[in-house]
C-alpha cells in the first residue's frame, strides 16, 4: 500500500496496529526529503509507524443504525455488525469512513469519494492517482517539481495513452517525440486527426498537464518505441491551450457525464528534453538514448506499469458499486412486503427463496472481491517499492508477470460482476428500483465504461491467458517448477494428479464449505489449461501462425480458462481470509456460509465444463451444488441486513430513499417524489394538451 501526509503528519496505510510499512508519503516536505540520489533517483524507502488511535469507544467509531423496520431483520443476526466491520477493515479506515479522522489511505478515501460521485473520484484520482504516480515511478529528481505543483493544486493532471484510432494496442500508438540536439527539446507531433488522443479523462475542460505517451524517435531516424512525456496543455491561470496544442472535449456520455473525457492533437508542440520521464529510458543532450534495460519489450513492460495500478482501482471502484446497489436491494427487500401465506399476512420479499437467490451471492460477491482487490493492492505496493528501489531480480520479474496477469483477469472479473449484479438489484426491487432517484441506474451506468477502460475485458483476458499456457508449455518443455511469487500458479505442480480426481460429495452429504468448490476449481483450471493448450498446438499444427492460432484458440477456451484461474484465486484467498485462526469465533459462521456462496455459486456458472470434462458425473453432483446454494442463501438471509450494516456507506453518501439505513420504506421515497422540483406544478406546455385549445389555422407567423 501507499501512504498519506495530511496536515504535516505522516501516516503508514496499515491494516494492523503498530505494523510498520514501506511506501510512498504523498507529502512535499517528505518528497523533497527523498530526493538527492547520486544516480539522478529517487530513494522510495521511507518507513513509518502507526498505531491505530483508541481513544473513541467503538460505539462512537460506529454509532447506532436508526430505528425503524430494519430492527426485526437486525435482531436476528447471528453475529455483532460492529465486531466484523472492525475485523474487516483498521480502525484508522473507518474513521476515514465516518468522518471522524482525516484521509489517512488513499485507496480507502477513493473508495469512499466515488461511492459519493464517481465523476468527483475519478478527476481526482486520474490527476493525483494516475498522474503524480506515474511521474512518481517513472521520474526521476528533475520531476519534483510537478508533483510539489500537483499536491498544491497549481497544476491538473491526466493520463494521454489512447489515441482515435488505438486504445488497447498501445504499440501501435502513433503521436511522435522527435529529439532535437541543437536546442534540446522533444517535437509532440500529431501526424493526422486518428493519432489524436482521445478518450482521455480530465482532459476536456480542466487539466493542464498531460502524460503523453508518444514514441521516442532520434535525429537518426531510429525509433526507441512508446515513452512518456509531461506535456503542458493549458495556462494554469486562464485555461487557454497553449500554443500548438488542440484540445476539446467529447461531449455526453452514457455515464460519468462530471467527468470530462477529451482529446487533443499537437502540432510541433516544444518541450524541454528533461520533460522525459526517464526511469526506463533516457536521452542524452547530445541526441544518445540510455536505457538500463537490454530487452525492449521489459522496458516497455515497465513504461506501462502504471496501468496495472489503474486496472487494481477499477476492480475497487466495481466492488463499491456493487456494494452500494446490494445494500439498497437488501435493505428494501427486508422492509417491502408482498404476499404471505394467508390472506392477511405479507411477509418481507427477502423472505422468498427468490429474492435471496438473486440478491444474497451478489452481497457474498461483494465481501469475496472486496478482499482480494484489497490484498492485491498490498501484493502491488510491494512489488513497486521494489521496482523503485531497482531491485531487478529474477524473482521481481516473475512477480510482475503474476500481478499483470491477476490484474488483467481481476478487472474483468469484477467489473462484469457487478454489472451483472446492479441490474439484477434494480429489477429485484421493482418499479421502484427504476426511479432515478433511488441511484440504481446510475450506478449501473457509471459502472459501465469500467467494463472497457484501462482495456476491454475480452481482450484483457488474453494476457492471463497467455501468462498461464507460458507456465504450461515451459513445465512441459522440462522447463521451471510450477511456482509464482504470490503462489497463485503452484498448485498446477500437481495437475497430473489434480486431473484424475473426480467429484465426491462430502461426508453427510452437503458442500456447505468453500473447500469442496476450492478442489473443483483446481481441477477445473487445469482441465482448462490442458485443453486450452492442446487447442493452441492443433491450431499451429494445421499450418496456421501463431497469431491466428491464438486467435482461434480465445472462445470457450482461453477466456473462460482466464476467468476461472481468477475466480479460483478469488475463493483462495477469500477462504483462507475467513478460516484464519485470528477470525473471531463470533464471526466464523457467517464468514464461513460468504465464502462457500461465492465459491459455489461461482463454480455453478461452470457446471456444464464440469460434466464435459468428467468431474461431475450422474445427477446428484449438479443437485448438491444447487441444494447448497439455497442452504446457503437460507442461511445468510437472517444476517443480510446486518452485513450491508457493514458494509454501506452513510444515508448522504448511499442517496437512495429505498435503502436508507432506518428501513422507513414509504415514508422515504413518498418524501423523495415530493421533494422533486416542480412535482406538482403543471406543466409548462399545458395549454397545447388542455380542452380549450387554439383552432388549427387561427394563429399568425411571427416573422
Amino acid at each position: 500500500m501507499t501512504s498519506g501526509a495530511v496536515g504535516g503528519r505522516e501516516a503508514a496505510l496499515s491494516p494492523d496496529a503498530g505494523r510498520t510499512l514501506r511506501g510512498v508519503v504523498w507529502a512535499p516536505d517528505v518528497c523533497a526529503a527523498r530526493f538527492g540520489d547520486p544516480a539522478n533517483r529517487w530513494d522510495p524507502e521511507v518507513e513509518v509507524t502507526m498505531a491505530l488511535p483508541s481513544e473513541r469507544s467503538n460505539d462512537t467509531l460506529l454509532p447506532d443504525l436508526p430505528g425503524g423496520p430494519l430492527c426485526a431483520f437486525r435482531a436476528r443476526a447471528s453475529f455483532s455488525w460492529r465486531q466484523l466491520a472492525l475485523f474487516l477493515e483498521s480502525e484508522s479506515e473507518l474513521r476515514l469512513k465516518n468522518m471522524l479522522t482525516s484521509p489517512l489511505q488513499m485507496s480507502t478515501f477513493i473508495s469512499c469519494l466515488g461511492m459519493y460521485d464517481w465523476s468527483l473520484a475519478t478527476k481526482f484520482f486520474l490527476s493525483v492517482l494516475t498522474f503524480g504516480s506515474a511521474i512518481y515511478s517513472s521520474g526521476s529528481k528533475r520531476h519534483l517539481k510537478y508533483i510539489l505543483q500537483l499536491l498544491s493544486m497549481e497544476i491538473f493532471g491526466c493520463f494521454a495513452l489512447t489515441e482515435l484510432s488505438h486504445g488497447s494496442n498501445t504499440k501501435a500508438i502513433r503521436t511522435t517525440a522527435h529529439y532535437d540536439p541543437a536546442t534540446e527539446e522533444f517535437i509532440i507531433h500529431s501526424p493526422d486527426f486518428e493519432a489524436a488522443k482521445f478518450w482521455i479523462g480530465n482532459l476536456g475542460k480542466t487539466a493542464t498537464h498531460a502524460l503523453v505517451f508518444a514514441q521516442l524517435c532520434m535525429p537518426g531516424g531510429q525509433c526507441h518505441g512508446l515513452h512518456a512525456f509531461v506535456v503542458q496543455i493549458r495556462d494554469p491561470k486562464t485555461l487557454l491551450p497553449m500554443p500548438g496544442v488542440m484540445v476539446g472535449d467529447l461531449g455526453k456520455k452514457l455515464g460519468q457525464n462530471g467527468l470530462d473525457n477529451g482529446f487533443a492533437m499537437f502540432h510541433k508542440v516544444r518541450i524541454p528534453r528533461q520533460d522525459l520521464l526517464n526511469r526506463t529510458g533516457d536521452v542524452t543532450p547530445e541526441g544518445t538514448y540510455v536505457t538500463p534495460f537490454k530487452d525492449s519489450r521489459q522496458r516497455f513492460g515497465a513504461s506501462l506499469g502504471s496501468l496495472s495500478f489503474g486496472r487494481v482501482s477499477i476492480i475497487c471502484m466495481s466492488v463499491s458499486n456493487l456494494k452500494m446497489a446490494v445494500s439498497i436491494a437488501l435493505r428494501f427487500s427486508a422492509t417491502r412486503r408482498q404476499f404471505g401465506p394467508t390472506d392477511g399476512e405479507e411477509i418481507p420479499v427477502l423472505e422468498y427463496q427468490m429474492q435471496q437467490w438473486r440478491l444474497l451471492p451478489y452481497l457474498a460477491a461483494a465481501y469475496a472481491l472486496d478482499h482480494f482487490s484489497k490484498s492485491l493492492f498490498v501484493d502491488m505496493a510491494e512489488f513497486y517499492r521494489d521496482v523503485l528501489k531497482k531491485n531487478w531480480s529474477a524473482r521481481q520479474a516473475e512477480l510482475g508477470r503474476e500481478i499483470h496477469a491477476l490484474t488483467s483477469a481481476g478487472k474483468p472479473l469484477a467489473s462484469w460482476t457487478a454489472q451483472r449484479g446492479i441490474q439484477e438489484c434494480r429489477e429485484a426491487c421493482g418499479g421502484h428500483g427504476y426511479l432515478a432517484m433511488n441511484r440504481l441506474g446510475n450506478l449501473r451506468d457509471d459502472n459501465d465504461p469500467n467494463c472497457t477502460y484501462e482495456g476491454d475485458n475480452n481482450v484483457l483476458l488474453q494476457q492471463t491467458s497467455n501468462y498461464l499456457l507460458g507456465l504450461w508449455a515451459r513445465q512441459g518443455q522440462g522447463g521451471a517448477r510450477f511456482e509464482s511469487p504470490l503462489k497463485t500458479v503452484n498448485f498446477l505442480e500437481a495437475s497430473s494428479d489434480i486431473l484424475g480426481r473426480r467429484f465426491e460429495g462430502p461426508s453427510g452429504g452437503g458442500c456447505l464449505d468453500s473447500s469442496v468448490p476450492l478442489a473443483a476449481y483446481e481441477w477445473l483450471v487445469c482441465y482448462l489449461l490442458q485443453e486450452s493448450h492442446q487447442k493452441l498446438d492443433q491450431e499451429k499444427r494445421s499450418g496456421k501462425n501463431d497469431f491466428d492460432a491464438r486467435n482461434n484458440c480465445q472462445v470457450y477456451y482461453c477466456r473462460s480458462l482466464a476467468l476461472a484461474f481468477l475466480e479460483l484465486t478469488v475463493v483462495r484467498r477469500f477462504h483462507a481470509y475467513t478460516h484464519q485462526p485470528s477470525v473471531p469465533p463470533s464471526l466464523r459462521a457467517v464468514l464461513g456460509r460468504l465464502s462457500a456462496l461465492y465459491a459455489l455459486w461461482s463454480l455453478s456458472q461452470h457446471t456444464a465444463l464440469l460434466y464435459r470434462g468428467g468431474y461431475f458425473s450422474g445427477e446428484q453432483a449438479g443437485k448438491m451444488i444447487e441444494n447448497a446454494i439455497l442452504d446457503l442463501c437460507s442461511q445468510l438471509k437472517d444476517d443480510a441486513v446486518a452485513l450491508v450494516d457493514v458494509i454501506a456507506p452513510p444515508d448522504f453518501v448511499l442517496d437512495s430513499p429505498i435503502g436508507r439505513a432506518d428501513g422507513q420504506l414509504y415514508r422515504n421515497l413518498w418524501s423523495g417524489v415530493l421533494q422533486q422540483s416542480q412535482v406538482l406544478e403543471r406543466a409548462s406546455w399545458w395549454a397545447e394538451v388542455s380542452t380549450n385549445k387554439s383552432v388549427v389555422g387561427s394563429r399568425k407567423a411571427k416573422l
